[in-house]
C-alpha cells in the first residue's frame, strides 16, 4: 500500500475557518445577571487593531469601552481579565517607558485608578486588570480608552503569548453598582496569536516496530517558541539506513503546511533506522530519532495522556488538541485530562464524542478520561483513563460548576475515587501538579498503576521511591501536563513552568485500546523528559522463575508462567539469589551516562565516554526544587567565574525560556537567572585553560569553587538545601558520538521484601528516560 501523505494546515487567520471555544463546554461559575435582564445593559467593547499577530510579539492595542444603559456608580469599576496560563508579558501601570505598560483615559466626569493582579479574579481568568471610577460617576454612551503597550524609544509594547492561541481574548467585566459583582458584557473582543518564522525543522518516528508494521515518519518545522509553524517550505531529499516501503526519496515542503506525515511506512529487514532530512548542498535540515525494527511481542507507542484545554483551565480546543497530538506531535495514543471542578456535564459528553470520532485503532488510540484533581490533603492529583466512552465521571468537587444536580457522584477524597471505580475497566496514574498526589493517603495498585515522574511541572523521582517504601509495585509514565494545547510536544514557554513536557512509550503487543492498556497494567513502559529513545531493560534468572500477570499481592490466582528473562515492568518471584540485568538504549543524542538502580541505591554508572576522552568542555548544573508543592520553583540567580581560563564557547542546557537570562560576560564569565522544578538546567562552556585555572561559582543557593584540573568525569557535588537541590560540575568530551550502549550487571537480590531493578537513561542534550521497575523477590 503506498504511502499516505497528511497535512496540517494554520486556518487560524483572523478566527477563519477556527474551532472555537464553545461557552456552553466551559466550567466557569460567573457571578451572572438575572435571566431576565438585559446583558447589553452592561456595556459593549471593541479593540484595534484585531486580526493575527505572531507569538511573542510586541504590540499596542486599543480598547474601547462603552459604558451601557446602567451606568457605572462612583467607586465601580469594569475588569479586564486573561487566563492564568497565557504567557503574555506582565502588565505594569506604572512605567511608560518599559513593556507591557497600561493606562486608561475616559470621556466621562470620573477619574480612572487602574491595578493589575496577576492573580486578581476567578480561575481560569486569574490575570487581572482593574479600572476604577473614582470621584465621579459615568453616565450611557461614555467610553473608556484603555491602551496597552506604549511603543516608544525604550518601551516595545504588550508582550504577546508564546504559544499559538486561537482566540487571545480580552474578557471584560463590569461591577457597575460597585458592589464587587462582576457581569461579562455580551461580547469580548479577540485576537488570534499566530506562529512565528522557522528557526529548527524536527523530523521524527516512533521508537520500535516489527518488520512489516506499519509507521508513520513527521516532518515539520517549529518557530522559536516551539509553535509548528505555516511559514516553512523546502525541497528534500530524505537518506535512511534501512530500506522503507512507501517513503519518497525526494519531498517538496510548501508553505502554508504546519507538518508532513508520511503513513503507512514499512521496514522489512531487523535493524536501526534513522532517516536524515537534507536540504540545499546536501546540509542536514533535520535527523530523526532512532527506529528499532526487529521481531517480537511488542511494537513501542509513544503517548502523552496528560493535558488540558480552554474549555477549563488551558488554551485552545479539544478538538484541536487531539488534531495536535496526532498531525503535529505524530502520537501514536492520547488522551484529555481537565481539572474535573471544572468539566461541566455537556463537556464531559464532548469528551468522549472526541475520543470516539479520533479512535482509530492501528493508528492513534486515544483514551476518555479526566484529572481527578483532589487537593494533598485527600489524596492529591490522579489521572483517570476509561477502556470505553460513556462512564461515570466521579470528581473530586463541583467547584467551578453551577449545576450541582450530580453531587452524589462526586469521590471527595481519593479513597472514595478508588472505590467508586472499583469496578470500572480503567487506570489510574498518580501525578505531580499544583496538588501533588500523596500515595501515602491512598492507592489501590489493583488500578493505580503507574506513577508520573516528569511533566512541565518538572521532575518527580521521589513519587516513585515514595512507593517503594510504601510497597507498591508501580510503572513510570511522564507526560506533558500541558495546557497550551501541544500534547506530545509541550514547550514551557515564557511561563514559570520550567521543564519540557514528557512522553511515554508503552510496549505493547497491539496500537489498541486492549494493547495498550495491558501494557499498563503490567507496567511494560517507560517514560522520558521529551526525547524519543529506544530502552530495553530486562533481567535474566539462572533458574526458571515465575511472572505474575498481576500484582500476587493484590489479585487471588493471578495468571503466572514460568521465565528465565523478565522485561521492564513485570513482577516476578525466584528462588535465585543473583540475577543479570541486561540493557540497551539507543538515543537520539549522545548518552552521556547510565545508573542502574535498585530501589533508591545506585548500584552502577555508566558513561557514554571514557576518562581518556575528556576535554576541555565543563558542564554546570542546578538541579532541584523548593518542596514538593506547588511553589516548588528554585529561582537561581547565579555566576560562574573561570579564572586563568577562557571561554571559547557556550551552549545552554534545558534552559527553554529564551528571556531568562544565560550570558557570556567577557571571556571569562557566565550569568544566569534561570528556575528547576526537580529537573536540572545550566550550560556547557568550552575553555582554553591555564596552569593555574580555577572555577568561582556564587549563587543564591550556594557556591562551589574548584581548580579545573580537579574537575573530572565524576560530579563535584554543592548540596543546597530544599528538595534534592544541588549543583553539579563535571568534565565532557570535546565530541561524544556514542549513541547506543549495552551493558549488564548482576545483582544481589535481598531476600525480604522487593527488589526495583530500573535504569535511568541522561543524554548529552539534557534529557532523560526512567524504565518501570522490574519488581524481583523471592518469598
Amino acid at each position: 500500500m503506498p504511502s499516505q501523505l497528511y497535512s496540517a494546515f494554520d486556518n487560524v487567520r483572523f478566527f477563519e475557518g477556527v474551532d472555537m471555544i464553545k461557552p456552553d463546554l466551559m466550567g466557569d461559575v460567573w457571578p451572572v445577571a438575572e435571566p431576565s435582564a438585559d446583558i447589553s445593559a452592561y456595556g459593549s467593547a471593541k479593540l484595534a487593531p484585531t486580526g493575527a499577530f505572531e507569538a511573542r510579539s510586541s504590540q499596542s492595542f486599543k480598547l474601547i469601552y462603552t459604558v451601557g444603559k446602567l451606568g457605572i456608580d462612583d467607586t465601580g469599576s469594569i475588569r479586564v481579565v486573561f487566563r492564568v496560563v497565557s504567557d503574555f508579558g506582565r502588565l505594569q501601570v506604572n512605567n511608560s517607558g518599559e513593556n507591557n505598560y497600561v493606562s486608561a483615559t475616559t470621556n466621562g466626569s470620573a477619574d480612572l485608578k487602574l491595578k493589575y493582579d496577576p492573580d486578581g479574579h476567578q480561575r481560569p481568568w486569574n490575570k487581572c486588570l482593574t479600572i476604577e471610577v473614582r470621584k465621579g460617576c459615568l453616565r450611557p454612551g461614555d467610553e473608556i480608552t484603555i491602551s496597552f503597550g506604549s511603543v516608544s524609544a525604550r518601551a516595545g509594547g504588550m508582550q504577546l503569548p508564546s504559544a499559538v492561541e486561537h482566540q487571545f481574548e480580552f474578557k471584560v467585566l463590569t461591577d457597575v453598582c460597585a458592589v464587587g459583582h462582576y457581569v461579562p458584557i455580551a461580547e469580548s473582543p479577540a485576537i488570534a496569536v499566530v506562529p512565528g518564522k522557522p528557526v529548527i525543522w524536527k523530523a521524527l518516528l516512533p521508537t520500535l516496530r516489527r518488520p512489516g508494521e506499519r509507521f508513520c515518519f513527521g516532518l515539520k518545522a517549529e518557530d522559536k517558541w516551539g509553535n509548528p509553524t505555516d511559514q516553512a517550505a523546502g525541497n528534500f531529499r530524505l537518506l535512511t539506513t534501512l530500506p522503507v516501503d512507501g517513503l519518497p526519496e525526494e519531498i517538496i515542503y510548501k508553505p502554508g503546511n504546519k507538518s508532513l506525515c508520511f503513513d503507512n511506512l514499512k521496514v522489512l529487514q531487523p535493524g536501526c533506522l534513522r532517516i536524515t532530512v537534507l536540504g540545499e548542498g546536501d546540509s542536514v535540515i533535520a535527523a530523526s530519532p532512532p527506529l528499532v525494527i526487529e521481531a517480537g511481542r511488542h511494537g513501542g507507542y509513544w503517548g502523552d495522556l496528560h493535558g488540558q484545554t480552554g474549555e477549563t483551565v488551558g488554551l485552545n480546543t479539544a478538538r484541536s488538541y487531539f488534531e495536535f497530538a496526532r498531525d503535529l506531535a505524530f502520537l501514536d495514543v492520547t488522551a484529555h485530562q481537565a481539572n474535573d471542578f471544572q468539566i461541566n456535564n455537556r463537556f464531559w459528553a464532548h469528551i468522549n464524542e472526541l475520543t470516539a470520532e479520533f479512535l482509530q485503532e492501528g493508528r492513534f488510540v486515544t483514551f476518555p478520561g479526566y484529572e481527578w484533581s483532589g487537593n494533598t490533603a485527600v489524596g492529591g492529583d490522579r489521572n483517570v483513563f476509561f477502556a470505553t466512552e460513556g462512564r461515570q465521571i466521579h470528581r473530586s468537587s463541583h467547584s467551578l460548576l453551577p449545576n450541582r444536580s450530580d453531587l452524589g457522584t462526586d469521590a471527595h477524597d481519593a479513597n472514595e475515587l478508588f472505590n467508586a471505580l472499583k469496578a470500572e475497566d480503567c487506570i489510574v496514574y498518580a501525578h505531580v501538579g499544583g496538588r501533588y498526589a500523596d500515595i501515602g493517603y491512598a492507592h489501590d495498585g489493583r488500578i493505580e498503576t503507574a506513577v508520573e515522574i516528569h511533566s512541565a511541572w518538572g521532575t518527580f523521582e521521589w513519587l516513585l521511591t515514595d512507593s517503594f517504601d510504601l510497597g507498591y509495585r508501580c510503572g513510570v509514565v511522564c507526560n506533558s501536563d500541558g495546557h497550551k494545547g501541544r500534547p506530545g510536544a509541550s514547550y514551557p514557554g515564557a511561563s514559570e513552568f520550567g521543564a519540557y513536557g514528557g512522553l511515554t512509550c508503552f510496549l505493547a503487543e497491539e496500537l489498541s485500546r486492549k494493547g495498550i492498556l495491558e501494557s499498563q497494567r503490567r507496567r511494560h513502559h517507560y517514560g522520558t523528559s521529551g526525547a524519543r529513545l529506544y530502552l530495553d531493560v530486562q533481567v535474566d534468572f539462572p533458574t526458571p522463575a515465575t511472572v505474575f500477570a498481576r500484582d500476587p499481592n493484590l489479585f487471588d490466582n493471578p495468571d503466572q508462567e514460568q521465565i528465565n528473562t523478565a522485561m521492564m515492568g513485570d513482577i516476578v518471584q525466584t528462588r535465585d539469589n543473583e540475577v543479570t540485568l541486561r540493557l540497551q538504549t539507543i538515543t537520539q543524542a549522545p548518552i552521556e551516562r547510565i545508573e542502574i538502580r535498585s530501589g533508591k541505591n545506585v548500584l552502577k554508572t555508566l558513561y557514554g565516554y571514557g576518562k581518556k576522552d575528556l576535554s576541555s568542555r565543563i558542564r554546570v548544573l542546578c538541579c532541584g526544587a523548593e518542596y514538593r508543592g506547588r511553589g516548588r520553583e528554585t529561582h537561581w540567580d547565579g555566576e560562574a567565574r573561570f579564572k586563568a581560563a577562557r571561554i571559547t564557547r557556550m551552549e545552554k542546557i534545558n534552559i527553554w525560556n529564551h528571556e531568562r537570562k544565560c550570558e557570556l560576560i567577557g571571556e571569562d564569565k557566565i550569568s544566569w537567572q534561570t528556575i528547576t522544578t526537580g529537573n536540572f538546567c545550566g550550560f556547557d562552556v568550552w575553555l582554553e585553560e591555564g596552569e593555574d585555572a580555577r572555577l568561582e561559582v556564587e549563587t543564591n543557593h550556594g557556591s562551589l569553587r574548584a581548580k579545573l584540573k580537579d574537575i573530572g568525569r565524576d560530579d563535584l557535588v554543592r548540596e543546597a538545601g530544599g528538595l534534592e537541590r544541588r549543583l553539579r560540575i563535571f568534565r565532557l568530551p570535546e565530541e561524544n558520538t556514542t549513541y547506543e550502549m549495552t551493558a549488564q550487571l548482576k545483582i544481589a537480590i535481598t531476600p525480604s521484601g522487593d527488589n526495583p531493578l530500573w535504569v535511568c537513561v541522561t543524554t548529552q542534550d539534557g534529557f532523560q528516560a526512567w524504565s518501570s521497575p522490574v519488581y524481583v523477590f523471592q518469598k
